[in-house]
């Protein structure tokens, strides 16, 4: 598996693990719910530093096609790389809130964090797969 490819089936592990957790805490069940928020954020972690490390010993791959997925995959990228940014902090925070069981707070920015981390998680790997697929 190449190095892109861990990255992205990470990205999708991720995903995978934000949306059950969703469905959990909807559910009710918030002994599962945090079980799957943990992994989540542990999956996203590994995530991180695979990317880093891979983004600090590779060259950089351009997009090769010129037809209109140019431009939408330049929005996808833009849009992701922006998020991501803003994302970690919005987790870290997230993830302290619910350490420290302050349920009310951790509620508010998991309204926000949720659709954020989701997003980024799934652009990743649609961002991966016009890259490297298309």
């Amino acid at each position: 598996m190449t190095h892109p490819a861990l990255n992205a089936s990470l990205n999708a592990i991720a995903a995978v693990l934000l949306f059950a957790g969703y469905i959990a805490i909807r559910r009710g069940n918030r002994e599962l719910h945090g079980k799957l928020m943990g992994s989540a954020f542990a999956v996203s972690m590994a995530f991180l530093a695979s990317y880093l490390v891979y983004h600090a010993t590779s060259e950089p791959t351009k997009y090769g096609r010129e037809d209109w997925t140019r431009v939408v995959y330049f929005v996808i990228l833009i849009t992701h790389v922006i998020l991501a940014a803003v994302n970690l902090p919005m987790v870290l925070r997230t993830v302290w809130l619910a350490r420290k069981k302050d349920w009310e707070r951790h509620k508010k920015w998991a309204r926000w964090t949720f659709p954020v981390w989701a997003y980024v998680s799934v652009t990743g790997v649609v961002v991966y797969w016009m890259l490297y697929q298309m």
